[in-house]
């Protein structure tokens, strides 16, 4: 858009007649008004209060005075005692003033001094309308409000680190080193504890063994040692006899010290089997492993009533003579089978039906649950049920040492004697070696209606029992859910 042209300059003969007559400019000295005042002015009040008479003044001077003092004493709660010391003055004239409460605010003067301090000013800010000083009410809501917000924000705090320490404190304090120690102190140890090593065994599963026998603190702590300190060690199979809490360091000393190794000792484990068991013996003892299988090979030579020997080499350590036999080792497991069938209380003609429920206890359960898991198998039982019970079926196909709890669907449709899948009522014989507890569970089931058990954490052992179909499926997906956390613990 093009630019507006600049009028031109016109001129006003108006404007020029009125500039024309001003008068020059010139310093001008102000002089006294000796007019009279306007009646009803500013002025004219002030004259009227001058011309008053001493007497008169000083009456209505101590009457405001008296009224200031009888005003402060009644609010006191919200006047400042230094602000109404500094309202007086020491001229009682001063402190009067000509207007009134009652007067037109228009005519009262105009006070142009500042506050004397910053509460002053503060103060002022927060006036009531009607010029009286701020109510400690509402400076007591502004505190009560400031509070409640740095309460709510320590609370906030002090949630957040409880949250935290729930999640995470384990972690915590193993970073910061803080909490109970993987390791017992040196110089505790006492008693006595029997540690079995297989052929092969490595740092892991010797450190797993340890910690069952009592020897160490933790089921870890003996092998993150043997890493933390890069030792490499060869571990010869054998029963050791060391003494209960051991440090790691200590533990692997005397795991080293032959003197420590029993001779033609040989331990069993719970929950063996014969394919499992045997070649211990053989490693322990030196008995060839031919010589075992053709002793195990007719159960009636040692008073069994079987075809197999299964279930009857009870899980102990034994000690035996350099020139023990097979048959006289194989004859010392299934003697102390009978000590505690005997202990136990069955029944002559009964053992082999106890071992087998025995067995299956032993394999799906911890000890603390023995009792509820016996329970579980008498419920089934007596109901008409299928047992279902995922080691039988293991067992009949052959995969019970696979390392793992679930049972593969070749296992599970498997028809065999053993396979509680296909087969109702008991497998053909026992699955593996039951120990003490196991066999008086058996003996003695716990009561309870639970028909269902599932363990959801491999790494506690924590199951659970169930009465209905439906909450044993809940409780299955539970188990789904941590095995997918924990993939590498055996599901």
């Amino acid at each position: 858009m093009p630019e507006r042209e600049s009028p031109e300059r016109r001129s006003n003969s108006l404007s020029d007649d009125l500039f024309s007559k001003l008068p020059a400019p010139g310093h001008q000295v102000p002089t006294a008004d000796t007019a009279p005042p306007a009646p009803g002015s500013r002025r004219a009040l002030r004259e009227a209060a001058q011309s008053e008479t001493a007497p008169s003044k000083q009456a209505r001077s101590e009457q405001a005075l008296s009224e200031k003092v009888r005003s402060a004493a009644a609010e006191r709660e919200t006047a400042q005692p230094h602000e109404a010391a500094e309202s007086m003055s020491d001229d009682p004239a001063e402190n009067d003033s000509p207007f009134d409460e009652a007067a037109d605010p228009a005519t009262r003067p105009v006070t142009t001094s500042s506050p004397a301090s910053l509460d002053d000013l503060f103060a002022a800010e927060h006036d009531d309308a009607d010029g009286s000083a701020p109510h400690k009410k509402k400076r007591r809501t502004g505190c009560l409000v400031a509070l409640i917000i740095v309460l709510a924000l320590i609370g906030g705090a002090v949630a957040g680190g409880a949250w935290a320490w729930n999640t995470y404190g384990d972690k915590i304090s193993e970073v910061m080193g803080w909490g109970e120690p993987d390791d017992y102190e040196a110089g505790i140890a006492s008693g006595e504890a029997l540690v079995t090593i297989h052929e092969g065994d490595t740092g892991s599963p010797v450190s797993t063994a340890l910690h069952e026998a009592g020897v160490t603190k933790t089921e870890s702590v003996f092998y993150d040692y043997l890493v933390k300190e890069n030792i490499a060690v060869t571990f010869y199979p054998g029963v050791y006899k060391l003494q209960q809490k051991m440090t790691a360091e200590a533990a692997l000393e005397a795991l080293q010290d032959e003197s420590n190794k029993l001779e033609n000792s040989v331990g069993i484990s719970e929950g063996g089997t014969l394919e499992s068991s045997l070649p211990v013996i053989t490693e322990s003892i030196g008995i060839p492993l031919e010589d075992l299988q053709a002793a195990v090979a007719d159960p009636s030579a040692y008073g069994v009533a079987s075809d197999s020997l299964e279930g009857w080499l009870f899980p102990a350590v034994y000690t035996f003579d350099p020139e023990a036999t097979a048959t006289q080792v194989i004859q010392r497991m299934v003697d102390r089978t009978r000590e505690s069938l005997t202990a136990a209380g069955v029944p002559a003609g009964d053992e082999q039906r106890i071992l087998t429920i025995a067995s299956i206890i032993q394999r799906e359960g911890r000890t603390d649950d023995f009792a509820k898991v016996s329970r579980v198998i008498q419920n089934r039982l007596d109901d008409g049920m299928k047992l279902q019970m995922d080691s039988t079926a293991q067992y009949g196909y052959g995969e019970l040492h696979a390392g793992v709890v679930s049972t593969s669907s070749e296992a599970q449709n498997d028809d065999n004697p053993w396979n509680t899948y296909v087969r109702e009522g008991l497998p053909a014989g026992p699955i593996a070696n039951p120990n003490d507890a196991a066999i008086e569970a058996a003996m003695h089931p716990a009561d309870g209606p639970w028909l269902y058990f599932v363990t959801i954490n491999l790494q506690t052992g924590e199951t659970v029992f169930s009465n209905t179909y439906e909450e044993h499926q809940a409780a299955i997906k539970t188990w789904q859910e941590w095995c997918s956390a924990n993939p590498d613990q055996g599901c």
